[in-house]
């Protein structure tokens, strides 16, 4: 049986503690973080040792940031590798997982103009491999993990898909660093999803999930019991989290996920 988790920003309450009692209520085992820039989350850790103190489970946080350490400017760079260390710390703190974050978002898209963008594929192939390592080697050293995160061709034109990701990760060499799969990117993305997931199964460590049309899971067209089915053949042992848009009555919406991921997963 899966592990569900829901991101802080969709659950109701105004505290993580009363966010993890409607979460519990509702099914999930977890709360999903989020990261903001500026040293935002690491700022947050008096209110996230209270709540850990109080029970709330937080595995993960999520990069919420406006730039990434695939960014085309050098002090953009450094400064998205200085904010993905700090929280890797934090979420160390904390006794959880890791942190998951994509090469960029909205950085860069081939499919509309000027379609070329102002970096080559081996320079791009050269500044990711030097992020991932720098990162990785922090994440190793705290005990966690980097989830290197495949977006759609539409939010990044460096990592699509998972072969691409697994293809960095296994240059890099190192084992905290891991793919973060998305079930919404991989739908615009991978030919054959499940497919995608057992092919690079050893390699994926965490998985957030919203449905084809990035709604909660349930109210869109995704094979949700093909790709539940090859995660579960892949061995994955870790949160369904849920990052999604919320569509009718948000607090049923997002109560319907937990429900609805079991179901489907037979």
């Amino acid at each position: 049986m899966f592990k569900t988790a829901c991101q802080e920003q969709l659950l109701p309450g105004d505290t993580l503690q009363q966010k993890w009692e409607f979460a519990q209520e509702a099914g999930y085992d977890a709360i999903e973080l989020r990261g903001k820039g500026d040293f935002h989350f690491r700022d947050r850790l008096p209110e996230l040792r209270r709540a850990q103190a109080d029970g709330v489970v937080m595995p993960t946080v999520c990069v919420d940031m406006l730039h990434f350490f695939g960014a085309f400017d050098p002090d953009l760079r450094r400064d998205a590798v200085a904010q993905m260390k700090s929280q890797l710390s934090v979420i160390a703190e904390l006794g959880g997982r890791g942190a998951q974050t994509p090469a960029s978002y909205g950085m860069f898209s081939r499919r509309l103009p000027p379609f070329e963008p102002p970096r080559s594929e081996e320079e791009d192939h050269e500044v990711l491999l030097k992020g991932l390592t720098e990162l990785g080697e922090h994440a190793r050293a705290e005990g966690v993990t980097l989830f290197l995160e495949p977006l759609n061709r539409y939010e990044d034109h460096m990592v699509n898909r998972l072969e691409q990701a697994a293809e960095l990760i296994r240059a890099v060499g190192l084992d905290s660093v891991r793919i973060g799969i998305d079930s919404y990117h991989m739908n615009i993305e991978e030919t054959d999803p499940a497919a995608a997931i057992l092919a690079v199964a050893p390699l994926i460590g965490h998985a957030q999930v919203s449905d084809s049309n990035r709604f909660q899971p349930g109210a869109g067209h995704l094979d949700w019991p093909a790709w539940l089915g090859a995660l579960d053949a892949a061995g994955y042992d870790g949160y369904l989290a849920a990052e999604c848009r919320l569509t009718g009555d948000p607090v049923d919406a997002v109560r319907s996920v937990p429900a609805f991921l079991h179901r489907a997963a037979g």
